[in-house]
């Protein structure tokens, strides 16, 4: 807890978390909200799962120039740019009918996506002290799972209400009030982009970048799989109800690990926290093809909860000590661009799969996934010494 107290006595930290709410709040309303509103206008269901899935490549996709934009013009302006337009996107949105205007519409509003927590990431290392940076990374990455939690809960009760289009207008007022709180914060009109170093590396020239994004890419595609068969198993099973449950019982134990993983600040070094925590999570993920939607699922859903909650904090602080200067936005950008991007294909694998052949041999691939990542991790950790200490260094 003294982690925690510390980071809440850190001025500028409660400001900046408070202020990312409503927009990561939306974050958590538009991809269904997007799909609600395609099959209201559309009563398809195909093309409402197609719109809401070339939203979401077309904003992975472009993940890495936003990036780019931030680390050549700081904050400011990008973020004064984008959040404006998205949030008209989705208004447009919401004022579209045909099924073409619905999915050009879709892809533009994934284009404009605001790079809010591209901004708030590289922000923390210049709030707090470098001993409390887990802690503020765990702190992050939990506002974004409660988000994520909160958020489709809204849109479903809006989009099925009698008034549906309160749904994506609700989104696109909660984007545009958290967007601009950011951009006008003392910190982000503060922030400038590190200068980068003629002698360092180009970010993909770096061993350990290359290596984590080919982990990423095994991540993404068993997370993309999963998020499909999941649905497909409880549709099948006549238990369709059991996803949301499942999905909250896990989301939560993600903010749990997330929170655990910010006490343990002292004693591991991101890259030993990293691989510690990778151990137990393949652990989890093993028994996943066996587990039917019922306990077993709920059991297994909250247990790997815990340790990719964690996984996430250890992996952001990591990245940290691995990118090269001028690259604080764009690394992680790169990397959830192809994390991204794998999920939507493992997205489309997952719902073929689960139809031919079935929705555990596609849990079964999520686990292998895991377990490969452990292996390209392990194998390659020479690659992540760079993060094998506990304090970021100019070399």
């Amino acid at each position: 807890m003294r982690e925690y107290l510390l980071f809440l006595k850190t001025p500028g930290a409660k400001s900046l978390l408070l202020a990312a709410l409503p927009a990561r709040f939306a974050y958590g309303m538009i991809g269904l909200g997007l799909y609600f509103k395609v099959y209201h206008e559309t009563h398809s269901i195909s093309v409402a799962g197609f719109a809401a899935g070339a939203n979401g490549i077309a904003g992975s996709l472009t993940t890495g120039v936003r990036a780019a934009l931030l680390d050549k013009y700081g904050l400011k302006w990008p973020l004064r740019s984008f959040v404006p337009a998205y949030a008209i996107s989705i208004l447009f949105v919401n004022a579209s009918h045909s099924k073409s205007l619905l999915l050009g519409s879709a892809i533009l509003l994934g284009i404009c996506a605001p790079p809010i927590n591209l901004s708030v990431r590289p922000l923390w290392r210049s709030i707090v002290p470098q001993a409390t940076l887990r802690t503020a990374y765990a702190i992050d990455s939990s506002s974004m799972e409660i988000a994520a939690i909160l958020g489709p809960l809204a849109v479903t009760a809006l989009a099925l209400s009698s008034h549906p289009g309160f749904a994506l207008t609700l989104c696109s007022l909660s984007l545009l009030i958290g967007g601009i709180s950011i951009s006008f914060l003392e910190v982000v009109n503060r922030w400038i982009p590190e200068m980068k170093s003629p002698s360092e590396m180009k970010l993909f020239r770096i061993p350990g970048i290359r290596l984590l994004a080919f982990e990423g890419l095994f991540i993404g595609l068993g997370n993309g799989i999963f998020s499909i068969a999941l649905p497909a198993f409880t549709t099948i099973q006549s238990v369709p109800k059991m996803t949301s449950i499942i999905l909250a019982i896990q989301s939560s134990t993600m903010i749990i690990g997330s929170l655990i993983a910010g006490t343990i600040g002292k004693h591991w070094t991101p890259l030993q926290a990293f691989k510690r925590n990778y151990i137990f999570w393949t652990l989890a993920a093993l028994p996943l093809a066996f587990t039917t939607p019922g306990w077993s699922l709920m059991l297994i859903g909250g247990v790997l909860g815990l340790f990719i909650g964690a996984q996430q904090v250890f992996y952001l602080e990591m990245l940290e000590f691995i990118r090269p200067k001028g690259a604080a936005a764009s690394a992680l950008g790169w990397m959830w661009m192809i994390e991204g991007s794998a999920a939507a294909v493992g997205s489309a694998i997952g719902g073929s799969l689960s139809e031919s052949i079935s929705p555990q041999f596609c849990f079964a691939l999520s686990s292998t996934s895991v377990v490969i990542g452990a292996v390209i991790t392990f194998s390659g950790q020479r690659y992540l010494q760079r993060a094998n200490r506990k304090h970021i260094t100019n070399d």
